[in-house]
């Protein structure tokens, strides 16, 4: 049974992760101010992204054979978190699964970005991850895995939960007619990480809807499988503009099986229940 770290346990993705691996695996986690609710106490502990110190000391501690960051907080406390922490796992057999996000691409809006193509970025955050990943790729090279996600839903999502009270109060959602989306689910997330943990995988992986949709179709299948009323989505164009824009990624990896793969109707049928 090997040992697995996750660096932010108590977010979405960490729980997720932990529901997924805490069967056949030693789970470990870190919380910044709420308890993990699903990990026994024993087997978390709490850690601010700018406690280096503490956070050598549990690696230390647990010595694990994986460490997963979906952490979260500064990016300039984030940055020096995880250039310590990959020093940390130079001298160590652990391998890093590092979380990233499509914004690395949001430079270029002309289509959807597969593993193999540059980082382009215009946002802070896109720039952050960007840095984070090549400061990770530099320390560790292959033993730090980069997974780039979309949107991730899940039953009790923050996204899902503030989707459901918007229509619950007849909120109006802003929603882009022209900008093409890939998105996924909280669970396919942990099936697919817990593949390449298991087959020992390397390199970049996009995880991902292998479909795209557009924001507004996406909102306007989930709307319809609830039965709420159309007119509290607001459809707008991205920049203004007739063009369209993908804000998605795209896997050209052929070594992660079809079973594995999921769809945005697949989410919706997910989330809907």
């Amino acid at each position: 049974m090997g040992k697995i770290l996750i660096l932010g346990g108590s977010g979405l993705v960490g729980k997720a992760l932990i529901n997924e691996f805490k069967h056949g695996y030693d789970v470990y986690g870190t919380y910044s101010t709420k308890f993990i609710t699903n990990l026994p106490e024993d087997r978390q502990f709490q850690l601010e992204v700018q406690d280096i110190s503490k956070m050598i000391e549990i690696i230390s501690s647990i010595q694990p054979d994986s460490v997963i960051s979906c952490i979260r907080g500064e990016f300039d406390q984030q940055l020096k978190f995880h250039k310590e922490l990959a020093e940390v796992l130079r001298n160590m057999k652990s391998k890093l699964y590092f979380f990233s996000t499509t914004n690395v691409f949001d430079g270029d809006f002309s289509k959807p970005h597969t593993e193999t193509d540059l980082t382009i970025a215009e946002s802070d955050y896109g720039n952050f991850k960007i840095e984070c990943e090549n400061i990770l790729k530099d320390i560790l090279d292959e033993r730090v895995k980069i997974i780039r996600i979309p949107a991730i839903w899940g039953v009790d999502s923050p996204r899902w939960n503030s989707m459901k009270e918007s229509i619950k109060k007849n909120n109006v959602i802003d929603v882009y007619s022209n900008l093409e989306c890939n998105n996924l689910s909280d669970v396919q997330l942990g099936i697919q990480l817990r593949y390449i943990m298991e087959h020992n995988l390397k390199g970049i992986f996009h995880f991902c809807s292998v479909d795209t949709m557009t924001q507004s179709q996406f909102y306007e299948q989930l709307f319809n499988s609830m039965g709420a009323e159309m007119n509290l989505l607001k459809n707008n164009t991205y920049q203004d503009s007739s063009n369209t824009y993908y804000f998605a990624l795209k896997s050209t990896r052929d070594d992660i099986p079809d079973s594995h793969q999921t769809t945005n109707r697949e989410i919706i049928s997910y989330l809907i229940g």
